[in-house]
């Protein structure tokens, strides 16, 4: 492991391992419940996560970089998840890219200074008919445009989530 890694508490995730105790294909569900518990997949965790399964780390990493539902960073106090797919591109998401960069200061796979925002494109949010769509933590934004986005983007900030 890296020395220079910040240390989790790996006890966290023992009630995770027992859930699932016994079922050798319970990799992405550990996962799952590691990144609930973390916020994110630190690199430690996934080296526990391996020993407890009797797998080698790379086939944990393997696992949580196959699957972008998975972050291997922390991320911001808020989530953007905006739709990159086929309706949302050709409705104009590379302008709503654009905006947030603008508002932000941030580009895909970033998170601002502060950590109240983080910014991850996305192939789908099967929101197809709101394009283009963004997702802030659990909540939908559809039909934006970029000022639209930006008004968005500074209510939550404004609102102190």
């Amino acid at each position: 492991m890296c020395e220079n890694c910040v240390k989790s508490d790996l006890s966290l995730l023992e009630p995770v391992f027992r859930e699932f105790e016994g079922d050798e294909h319970a990799l992405v569900s550990i996962l799952q419940k590691a990144q609930e518990v973390y916020g994110y997949l630190p690199i430690d965790a996934v080296y526990r996560i391996a020993e407890n399964q009797k797998v080698s780390p790379a086939k944990v990493l393997g696992v949580a970089t196959f699957y972008s539902q998975f972050r291997l960073q922390p991320v911001g106090k808020n989530l953007i998840l905006l739709c990159k797919g086929t309706a949302c591109h050709v409705n104009g998401a590379d302008t709503i890219a654009k905006a947030i960069k603008e508002e932000l200061g941030i580009g895909d796979g970033e998170t601002t200074a502060d950590g109240v925002f983080s910014l991850k494109e996305v192939a789908c949010l099967g929101c197809c008919s709101l394009s283009p769509v963004m997702m802030v933590n659990e909540t939908a934004y559809g039909s934006l445009t970029p000022a639209k986005a930006k008004a968005i983007l500074r209510g939550i900030r404004d609102e102190g989530k």
